[in-house]
């Protein structure tokens, strides 16, 4: 049975590695091994008498004890350590949905979010909840929600804060989220890959797992603490029938976590907050450097600053982001990401903040822009 490519993961398979100033990067700046043990003050050598033999397949006890106290509500039993965070969403899908049930997605969102859920109960059976644009931001529209839900419809799927647009909604809108899932027994899967990276000025909201027991929540290093490499990631089941079925699901996929990962995860847990203000910090920093880039080119970009998280989406006055991203990535080295992979149009391009090495790819961008004569 086929599923639609992956596109955003074929962009980056073909760009990332080979390109060297990126704009489009969605994790935050990483560290090494020896750094995050330093750190955590834990001796390195432990990491070399760890046992390589299988481990417990909902995730080491110690790990889930300590990511459930960050919770208001859950306990250690609610939390599922996954091999790696998009496996959650792979779970999810399989877990909570038969054919022909009916997916509502925001969108634009991570291919993931949209292509898995379309390929358990078909393409025609997800609909899209579409971002509206304001002159300066991003907003929902709750009615629009609501007209979508029909007797069919059996999950809403969103990711806050938001890749690729990065907003956050209010706590009174994640009221008004809650109250319509609630109303119509919705479950709610809800990516917080990006959670805590919030922004000056911006207002907090807790957790999904906090406010509504029928979230399936996603969440992981990655993104606000800049550890992708370990590919550790959860999921919050506070369903205990759900929690099992995902877990007979798991046995088909990853059966349990690397133990490097977990000991590792262990470490960076004990730092987290450590982890992540250094990424606030890195993100507003070029935030700042990317309004006066946007200021300066101000006929060419619509620019929304995004109010979390490490990205935003921008619109581009050119014909086709895709045509002159594959240009500029081969001329200058300067890789943009075309938003066409994350259900936007081929106008919009996503930009990432959280990397250190962000003002001097946009340095080599400004230079290539002063070059090219745009179409």
């Amino acid at each position: 049975m086929k599923i639609t490519p992956f596109a955003t993961e074929h962009f980056f398979a073909e760009y990332e590695f080979t390109t060297p100033y990126q704009l489009c990067n969605s994790d935050c700046e990483t560290i090494t091994i020896a750094e995050l043990l330093a750190m955590a003050e834990v001796d390195l050598a432990k990491l070399g008498q760890l046992g390589l033999g299988y481990t417990e397949s909902q995730g080491n006890p110690q790990l889930r004890e300590a990511i459930a106290a960050s919770y208001t509500t859950a306990t250690p039993d609610d939390i599922v350590i996954l091999g790696t965070p998009v496996e959650g969403i792979y779970l999810a899908a399989r877990a909570l949905l038969e054919p022909d049930d009916e997916v509502i997605v925001l969108s634009p969102a991570y291919d993931a979010l949209i292509n898995m859920f379309e390929h358990v109960v078909g393409p025609s059976n997800v609909k899209k909840w579409q971002f509206q644009p304001t002159d300066t931001s991003w907003t929902l529209d709750f009615e629009t929600l609501a007209q979508k839900i029909t007797p069919k419809t059996k999950l809403l799927v969103v990711n806050f804060p938001h890749n690729p647009t990065g907003y956050l909604p209010t706590p009174e809108q994640l009221t008004q989220l809650v109250q319509i899932v609630e109303q119509h027994n919705l479950w709610l899967f809800y990516d917080e890959m990006y959670h805590g990276l919030i922004h000056s000025g911006t207002p907090s909201i807790p957790s999904a797992a906090d406010v509504y027991q029928q979230a399936v929540v996603l969440s992981g290093l990655s993104k606000t603490y800049g550890l992708p490499g370990l590919r550790t990631g959860w999921l919050v089941i506070q369903d205990e029938a759900l929690r099992q079925n995902v877990m007979n699901w798991k046995f088909y996929t990853s059966i349990c976590p690397p133990a490097p990962s977990e000991f590792l995860a262990m470490a960076a847990w004990q730092v987290r907050e450590q982890l992540r203000q250094k990424n606030i910090a890195q993100i507003e920093h070029n935030l700042a450097l990317a309004e006066d880039f946007f200021a300066r080119w101000e006929a060419l970009f619509v620019w929304k600053r995004p109010l979390a998280g490490s990205v935003a989406l921008v619109k581009m006055n050119i014909p086709s982001v895709t045509q002159f991203a594959t240009q500029m990535a081969t001329d200058a080295g300067v890789l943009i990401h075309p938003a066409t992979t994350l259900g936007s149009d081929d106008q919009h391009m996503r930009m990432g903040f959280g990397r250190a090495a962000f003002a001097t790819a946009l340095t080599h961008f400004d230079n290539y822009l002063q070059q090219t004569t745009l179409p």
